[in-house]
């Protein structure tokens, strides 16, 4: 089962040096999620060859600019695009406002069913429970309302041994049910197990995506044990007055989230303007963290893969 997440946008409030504000696409099972919607998603998606077609679900963290500009130009071409099928969109409250005021004064009626869920930034809440996957808000501590978002796959069904199954001659109408757990009775009578004829399915996996937030303990419950921890690391731990003061974390204190949660890989991103090359965040946040990658535009991220 797909489960990946691609880098469409890395930097923090401002488009410089080829890094574009925030946004990710998640991969479960050829399922599509955007994770916000940064300046330019659109134009990332084109580049990296990701069909928004496919997309069914937006989650937006926080109504900094950084994480929704591109939102109301998606939606757009969407609606060109000729998109019939429902969308569902999660954000803060006044998102709602902010996409009707856009749509009226433009005189956009979407051709497709938009479905505005409003995200609570005070207690975690599942928001989306579908077969795939359940999605929680993780409440964060932003300088306005933010949540990051937990993504848990369901544990799927056990996989047939298809040459036990052929050999038997089985008819594939009765997999599903040896996926179940039922048995099998062959012509000669002899029973077979499930366990003989099928493999336990791969262990489900969890992806938390932490968006902007100062450093703060309160949800670290919550992400405990997630096989990939995606964390924003905005400043060197050198400016870390300027990072209480706006709210933000450094690379060496989402070292630290990583480390006290015990996150299987970590991923850091949201890097500020200031720097040009990212490498010494990466030393930072590796120095206490050794699975630590870079959330690098374009790349695709296997979530519970090792990490060198």
């Amino acid at each position: 089962m797909k489960f990946e997440v691609t880098i469409l946008g890395s930097s923090s409030a401002t488009p410089i040096f080829n890094r574009n504000p925030t946004a990710q696409v998640l991969n479960i099972n050829e399922r599509l999620y955007l994770i916000d919607c940064g300046e330019a998603t659109q134009l990332q998606m084109l580049r990296f060859e990701v069909r928004s077609s496919k997309i069914d679900h937006i989650f937006i963290s926080h109504l900094h600019g950084d994480h929704y500009l591109g939102l109301v130009g998606l939606l757009s071409s969407m609606h060109l695009n000729g998109r019939v099928k429902p969308l569902k969109l999660f954000g803060p409250a006044p998102l709602k406002e902010i996409i009707d005021v856009q749509f009226k004064y433009s005189e956009t009626k979407l051709n497709y069913e938009l479905n505005f869920v409003a995200t609570n930034s005070l207690t975690p809440e599942i928001i989306l429970d579908n077969q795939d996957v359940i999605v929680e808000t993780i409440p964060l501590d932003h300088r306005i309302p933010t949540t990051g978002f937990l993504f848990k796959q369901k544990k799927r069904l056990r996989k047939i041994i298809k040459a036990k199954a052929e050999a038997l001659g089985i008819p594939v109408e009765h997999y599903p049910l040896l996926k179940k757990g039922a048995p099998f009775t062959a012509a000669d009578g002899r029973v077979y197990k499930s366990e003989e004829l099928t493999v336990e399915p791969d262990r489900p996996k969890c992806y938390a995506f932490c968006s902007d937030t100062i450093y703060n303990e309160r949800y670290f419950d919550q992400i405990r044990d997630v096989d990939m921890l995606y964390h924003e690391a905005t400043f060197l731990h050198n400016m870390l007055d300027r990072a209480n003061k706006t709210f933000h974390t450094t690379a060496w204190q989402a070292g630290q989230v990583a480390l006290q949660t015990n996150a299987k890989a970590l991923l850091i991103g949201h890097f500020s303007a200031r720097y040009k090359s990212l490498t010494e965040l990466l030393d930072e946040a590796s120095s206490v963290f050794p699975k630590t990658e870079l959330a690098i535009e374009g790349n695709v991220y296997q979530i519970g893969d090792d990490m060198a």
